[in-house]
């Protein structure tokens, strides 16, 4: 079976990548054929992968920046975002069935107590498994055999756009802690103004989800305007703003003060250093970016303290999204295309076919940026 997978070096079990010549995006086709009989209990679900997403945290991981093989293997099949449908179930499957479509979650349960109440995505543990990125293998192959407890139903009318569940779980989790913790806080939350900062899929994901939320949404990004990005915010009457390198703070310094921050960007300095500036008072803000570089920059902790601890402002990090984030991420979804007719499916801007592709031309296809959009791999076999 063919798969897209990074190699790594060294010979510890975890098996790190280390960002080295030999560690390299490559095609195999040696990978086995995924069975049924992994799951004993009978409730295992083949799936033919449709489409795989890739997106920034793939690119770190090829560069070596974070990520693990799965133990006493010496590679990694990338991919944690995708869309697949259903070829066979195991004999105690209950919710599944040939021919539907699905998505699937990307953590798995590790040992502690929230692993097995089921909110791996919150776990204390250090180690942590996630299908792509660390110690467990990812979705980027022709097919892939998994527990029907980490899958969720995609309906047939959202098939254009399912490839983006993902990223809009990581939305839908964000937002949904936001709101429950302001919501403690407070009597009454309904934020008026949002602020998110990056436009890549999660920024774009994230302005849909709050415009659908009835928040007045700006979006910043470095690149200056008019361009695809800003010509779709403007269609969900989000507005784009650009930065162009200027510290976003000073940008939109005229700007009303934000209740709500959905910080996207990949930028540690935009997270600690701009963002914490431009939000009001009693308000929150969202860090759903990873920097995986080592990044430094120089910090007002004084004002960011005084601001924080005088204004009642609430700062929290978010990772991965839970099974409920991914179900109402399919909500909004719905949503989204009655409300907004046929902006979703413009989201996705290169479906690349990959059935012909070779251990030369896969790579480079598969890491070179989509600064216009989300790319989406299709046709591995």
């Amino acid at each position: 079976m063919k798969a897209i997978a990074v190699n790594r070096t060294g010979e510890d079990g975890q098996a790190h990548l280390d960002g080295s010549d030999n560690d390299t995006i490559h095609l195999r086709t040696d990978l086995p054929d995924p069975s049924l009989e992994e799951f004993p209990d009978g409730r295992g679900v083949l799936v033919k992968i449709l489409q795989v997403g890739t997106c920034g945290t793939d690119r770190e991981i090829n560069r070596g920046e974070y990520g693990a093989a799965p133990p006493n293997e010496d590679f990694l099949v990338l991919g944690h975002e995708c869309f697949g449908e259903v070829l066979e179930v195991g004999p105690k499957v209950k919710d599944f069935k040939a021919g539907d479509l699905v998505t699937a979650t990307v953590r798995r349960p590790g040992t502690g107590a929230l692993d097995r109440m089921f909110f791996h995505d919150m776990t204390h543990d250090d180690i942590y498994f996630e299908r792509g990125i660390n110690l467990l293998h990812g979705f980027f192959c022709e097919r892939i055999a998994e527990h029907e407890s980490f899958l969720i139903k995609m309906p047939q009318h959202l098939r254009q756009i399912g490839v983006l569940s993902e990223p809009m779980s990581v939305v839908q989790k964000g937002i949904r802690l936001a709101y429950s913790m302001q919501q403690a806080r407070f009597p009454d939350f309904h934020p008026r103004r949002a602020l998110v900062t990056g436009a890549g899929a999660i920024g774009q994901l994230a302005a849909l989800a709050l415009r659908l939320r009835r928040v007045e949404v700006v979006v910043s990004a470095r690149t200056p305007g008019p361009h695809r990005k800003a010509e779709l915010l403007d269609q969900i009457g989000a507005r784009y703003v650009a930065t162009e390198g200027e510290n976003m703070a000073e940008v939109l310094a005229d700007e009303d003060p934000f209740d709500l921050i959905f910080e996207s960007s990949g930028s540690s300095r935009v997270a600690l250093s701009e963002a914490p500036f431009l939000l009001g008072k009693n308000g929150v803000c969202i860090w759903s970016s990873i920097s995986g570089g080592d990044g430094k920059c120089e910090v007002r902790a004084d004002e960011i303290n005084q601001r924080a601890v005088l204004g009642n402002q609430l700062f929290f990090g978010t990772v991965n999204a839970h099974m409920i984030d991914f179900e109402r991420g399919v909500r909004d979804f719905e949503h989204g295309m009655e409300l907004f007719t046929g902006w979703l499916p413009k989201l996705l801007t290169n479906k690349i076919d990959l059935s012909n592709a070779t251990d030369r031309d896969a790579p480079r296809e598969i890491m070179k940026s989509d600064r216009d959009g989300v790319k989406a791999f299709v046709n591995l076999a």
